[in-house]
Parts: structure tokens; C-alpha cells; sequence
């Protein structure tokens, strides 16, 4: 008890030292608490955001780099978290310019990395992919190399088709989606080496590539009717790349990134047989009608 008396003498001779009234010891102590459990409110919020940016950024990282995953980020939140671009790429471009007899020098210097969509409509003049693919053509190619055992599992976009995977769509012929009975537009990689190889006898690398520039290893095919295509979307790329239409025609519309939506526009343009069309579609979102008429046939690639 005596120990307890000194203690509280000393705690009121440093009060009056500090000018404290002694009546306002509780309010301080209150005040304390109250300072302690925001500081612990600050530090759980911190914590808690740190460790969800790093799982969400591990998941990014992960499943935006594993084509062989079970389960992929979601679409949502993978846009969530796409960076913000320079709005400078699509500043004062009001419409698609067709172009011709472009040298590849010229090409580098207006299109290639700048952002500015661009079609070439001569770049196919030699190609025989204009005459010899379509429905039957993917067909016995893809059922031949399953034969062979040369098919890997190559990425396949159903968008709203339905289809499980490339020979699924390939199954029926064309007259059974024609007759309404199901949505049919799909695309998929070509991440087979062996029938990369024969696919590309019939078309090559476009001319007015920048002589430094290189294909990406792989490359896209999309088939579809009138009617259907492929929804607004950006992809999560790195390079820009080129589309070649090679049977049919089909509408793009282009939307500028949300960040650009006050200094940019929406652009549209129809591609016909033998058009190119070379676009970042990392930077645009893009959507895609297939017009009346022959079924839609497209290859295309990154270039670096």
C-alpha cells in the first residue's frame, strides 16, 4: 500500500511539472486506447491490401502465362489490372487508312509500333490460302495430324459456339450451322509445328513487315457466318499484329482504351478478301461481324 502511495505522489509531482491537471488523466488515458486502435486498424488495412495485391498479382503473373491451366484469371479482372496506356496512339485518328504498295521502311515509320490501325489490301496477291482454305480444307488437315498423333493441345476460343475444342467445331459441315440450328464462330492457335509448316505453304510473311521485324512462332485462324464474331474485347499481349482476311468479309469496330475516351474515337472498317488489317489489340478493344455472304476465314500473327 505504501509503494502504491509513492507511486501516486510521483505520478501528481509529474503532473504539475507538466502542467497536467490530474482530473484529465482519465481522458488522456482514454485517448491513448483510442490512438492504439486506429494505429491497429491502419496497420490490419495495410496488411490485409498488401497481401491481396500480391495474390492477385501472383494470379496475373500465373494464369495469364499458362495457356495449359485448369483455370484461367477471370476476363473482368484481368482488364482490372491491364495498365493504363498513352493516349497518344490513337490522338486524331478519325478513321482506318487502306494503303497499297507500301514499302516496309514507310510501313515502320507510320504504322508498325505507333498504335494507328492500318489495312494493306495488296499484300495477299500471291497467296494460295485464298483459294485452297475453308471448312473441308481445316477439316482433313487437323483430322490427319490427330491420326498421326502431330495435334497438341492448341488454345481454342469457342466465344459463343458452345464447342469444347477445334475437332468438336470441326465435326458438322457448314450447311448444319447454316440452318440456324447453332451459333458457329471459333478461333484457335496453330501451336503444331508440323501443321504450321504445311498451313504456311499457301501464305507467307507479309511484305511490308519491317525487315528487322519476325513472326510470332504462332498463329491465329478464325471461321464464322454472317451474323456472329467476336465480341468487344483487348487482349493481353505483348506485340501488335496482323489479321488476313482470306474468304468473306467482315466488320471491325474499334473502341479506344476508357482512359482515352475523351481525346480518341470509335473507328470502323470493312475487310474484304485479301485485306490486312495491323493492329495493336493490346491497346484497341476490337469487335468483330462477320458479313453476309462466304464464310469468314482469317490468319493473322504477331510481329515483333
Amino acid at each position: 500500500m505504501e509503494e502504491a502511495s509513492l507511486q501516486f505522489i510521483e505520478l501528481l509531482t509529474k503532473c504539475k511539472a507538466a502542467k497536467i491537471n490530474p482530473l484529465d488523466l482519465k481522458s488522456l488515458k482514454a485517448l491513448v486506447r483510442e490512438q492504439k486502435f486506429r494505429l491497429n486498424k491502419i496497420e490490419l488495412f495495410v496488411a490485409l491490401t498488401f497481401i491481396l495485391s500480391s495474390v492477385t498479382w501472383f494470379l496475373f503473373l500465373f494464369y495469364s502465362n499458362n495457356s495449359q491451366c485448369l483455370i484461367g484469371l477471370p476476363d473482368n479482372l484481368r482488364k482490372g489490372f491491364r495498365p493504363p496506356v498513352q493516349c497518344k496512339f490513337c490522338q486524331g485518328v478519325s478513321n482506318i487508312q487502306k494503303v497499297k504498295r507500301i514499302s516496309s521502311d514507310e510501313f515502320e515509320q507510320r504504322f508498325a509500333y505507333s498504335g494507328i490501325p492500318v489495312v494493306v489490301t495488296d499484300a495477299t496477291a500471291n497467296w494460295t490460302a485464298l483459294t485452297t482454305f475453308d471448312f473441308w480444307y481445316f477439316k482433313d488437315t487437323y483430322n490427319l495430324g490427330k491420326r498421326k498423333h502431330k495435334i497438341l493441345n492448341c488454345q481454342f476460343f469457342p466465344y459463343k459456339s458452345g464447342f469444347r475444342n477445334l475437332f468438336e467445331a470441326l465435326e458438322n459441315p457448314p450447311e448444319y450451322f447454316d440452318s440456324g440450328e447453332k451459333a458457329w464462330y471459333f478461333g484457335w492457335s496453330n501451336c503444331n509445328p508440323e501443321t504450321a509448316e504445311q498451313l504456311r505453304q499457301h501464305y507467307g510473311r507479309p511484305y511490308f513487315l519491317p525487315e528487322t521485324s519476325e513472326n510470332n512462332a504462332v498463329d491465329w485462324i478464325f471461321m464464322g457466318r454472317s451474323g456472329l464474331g467476336a465480341h468487344m474485347h483487348v487482349d493481353n499481349v505483348r506485340l501488335p499484329s496482323w489479321q488476313a482476311q482470306l474468304s468473306g468479309s467482315k466488320k471491325w469496330i474499334l473502341m479506344p482504351p476508357p482512359e482515352c475516351y475523351f481525346w480518341c474515337n470509335r473507328l470502323e472498317i470493312v475487310m474484304d478478301e485479301g485485306d490486312i488489317i495491323i493492329l495493336d489489340t493490346n491497346k484497341w478493344y476490337h469487335q468483330t461481324v462477320v458479313l453476309s455472304g462466304k464464310i469468314s476465314i482469317t490468319i493473322g500473327a504477331e510481329y515483333d
